[in-house]
């Protein structure tokens, strides 16, 4: 990828004072309105702007183009995720299983109190998902649940532990954008969350169950 295309998606300047820091708030609540009501389809700079009362020029000072919005309020997203993923699964007061519970209930709970907003940020994906500022991103979030996976299957081969993290996170992202896309109760969210973290539980145990050989089977 060219320097010119990893710009397309980098904010031109930081904000460095209260007014333009208060500017660039007004410009990503404006966008996340705009987002949900519109789609990703209808999403633009001039409609941006008008939501947040502010000219064109102003917003260009910040955000060169939408593609830089939109990856805005997805790297916001994914670093509230992040930080969900520190907060539970680096809790070393709580079991591994445990943590694994709590984490499964916690990101199925966000994915529907968010689904409208994460909906249409998924469609504005191809726009910014292949930029080295998304992959780094994403990676944070990927090397905590890595780090944690070392924790919840300690003897197991590095192989395995890959495989496991993979089809974890392959699965709660899977199941939570098709379970989030209808609206859901409390107690279809707590049933999901539960049936989800049995499966989980189960396939964990049962990998770290000591291999018999073959000719013992």
């Amino acid at each position: 990828m060219t320097e010119r295309q990893k710009a397309r998606i980098s904010s031109r300047k930081q904000p460095q004072q209260a007014r333009s820091t208060e500017l660039v708030g007004a410009i990503l609540q404006a966008a996340t309105q705009v987002l949900a009501k519109e789609g990703a389809a209808r999403f633009t700079t001039a409609r941006v702007a008008e939501k947040a009362g502010v000219s064109i020029g102003s917003l260009y000072q910040y955000f060169p183009n939408k593609a830089a919005i939109l990856f805005r309020l997805q790297s916001d997203e994914w670093l509230e995720t992040t930080a969900m993923l520190r907060r539970i699964l680096e809790n070393l007061e709580e079991p591994p299983l445990d943590r694994l519970r709590t984490l499964v209930h916690a990101f199925i709970r966000s994915e529907c109190e968010e689904a409208q907003m994460r909906g249409a940020l998924h469609d504005s994906a191809p726009l910014y998902r292949d930029a080295p500022e998304a992959h780094e991103v994403r990676a944070a979030g990927k090397q905590i649940f890595e780090t944690f996976i070392l924790q919840l299957l300690p003897e197991a081969s590095d192989q395995t532990r890959a495989l496991a993290c993979d089809l974890i996170l392959r699965t709660l992202s899977s199941v939570g954008k098709d379970f989030s896309g209808t609206p859901r109760s409390e107690e279809e969210i707590a049933l999901c969350a539960d049936g989800m973290a049995d499966m989980f539980q189960a396939y964990v145990v049962a990998l770290a169950q000591p291999k018999m050989p073959k000719d013992e089977r």
